[in-house]
């Protein structure tokens, strides 16, 4: 490895964008690859960032942009920023094009890549993504923190090297590496788990009828979260500026009417989630609703953690999202599924 690797980020979504537009600004070898329109839109536009409240203080790149897989073959490290969804079949079309040379690295939520990319490749890196992001409209990502990122592998035999590659991305953005990775994919599971329920509500699109209800939701839905990973035997791996498990924990037990004041603050700072994105602004129906909600209540099972909120939220973001045409629902439906689950549990 040479402090001149030549990086790859194959896949230019939000996080694509983003991890990608902060090491292009100090290193020079670095090129997107994606479909043929983002591609030509990353050629006019490059890519513009802004952090959260600092819309005018916007960062333009222009961007290396490479449109074939082949032009791949020497890279020494590519990074992956699709979905868990699409991930095999582009695991597989890396493979069969670049073969096992590059050292890989999967920024995907949960732990279903860590599944996917061990088919594939030998040298795999999991970088979980510890900051928000959105698209402001193509080409201009919106953040709310830079960063972190947080790089571990389940293959000791590569750590000199997985060290070498965070300290190059660590001139753009913080890169820290971990031997808990395991523990910080988990970690930032919890914190995935309000994407299924502020699509579901259309929180940022429509109005949020009951505060109350939306609170109460969201903090048993993330404190099941703990508990889930928890009975699992998972530590908490402090992620950049999300909330600790002791103040999720608080949110959900403690009365309304002491946390009512931090929620709504923090519930004016939330940004779109890529889930939303994909449903609402997109009209699409492939989401992350299996690998982040369906695999922790299927946790909770397999540990004996009665999670009524998450299946409710789960079984009812399945149901709506494969509406031919989804429309969010009002928060009091949603919290009338949450309770006939509690009370049939009862």
């Amino acid at each position: 490895m040479n402090t001149n690797m030549k990086i790859v980020i194959f896949g230019a979504g939000v996080i694509g964008q983003t991890v990608g537009g902060w090491i292009a600004a100090v290193h020079k070898n670095i090129s997107f690859l994606d479909r043929a329109d983002v591609a030509e839109m990353l050629k006019k536009k490059g890519i513009t960032l802004f952090e959260q409240g600092k819309e005018n203080e916007r960062v333009h790149l222009d961007v290396q942009v490479i449109e074939d897989l082949k032009d791949a073959k020497d890279a020494d490290v590519i990074a992956i920023g699709v979905k868990n969804f699409s991930l095999d079949a582009v695991a597989k079309k890396i493979r069969d094009t670049v073969g096992d040379r590059p050292y890989i690295i999967g920024m995907q939520n949960g732990v279903e890549n860590q599944s996917i990319l061990p088919k594939y490749f030998s040298k795999v890196i999991y970088c979980v993504i510890g900051y928000n992001a959105w698209f402001a409209e193509p080409g201009i990502a919106g953040y709310q923190k830079k960063g972190p990122l947080i790089f571990g592998t389940l293959n000791s035999g590569i750590m000199n090297e997985v060290n070498q590659i965070a300290a190059v991305f660590n001139r753009g953005v913080e890169t820290v590496v971990v031997d808990h990775i395991q523990d910080a994919a988990h970690s930032k599971l919890i914190l995935n788990l309000t994407n299924s329920l502020t699509t579901l509500i259309g929180h940022g699109f429509r109005e949020i009828s009951d505060y109350g209800l939306f609170q109460k939701l969201l903090s048993n839905l993330l404190y099941e979260g703990v508990r889930i990973v928890k009975a699992a035997g998972y530590r908490e791996c402090k992620i950049g500026g999300m909330p600790p498990w002791v103040l999720i924990t608080l949110s959900a037990i403690l009365p309304q009417w002491l946390t009512r004041p931090l929620f709504r603050k923090n519930a004016r700072k939330m940004v779109m989630s890529s889930m939303a994105q994909d449903i609402i602004q997109r009209g699409g129906h492939d989401s992350e609703i299996e690998t982040i909600n369906g695999y922790m209540v299927r946790l909770g099972r397999k540990h004996g953690i009665r999670v009524p909120y998450n299946e409710a939220i789960y079984e009812l973001c399945r149901r709506e999202f494969a509406r031919p045409k989804f429309a969010p629902l009002d928060v009091a439906d949603v919290w009338k599924e949450v309770r006939a689950r509690i009370d049939a549990g009862k």
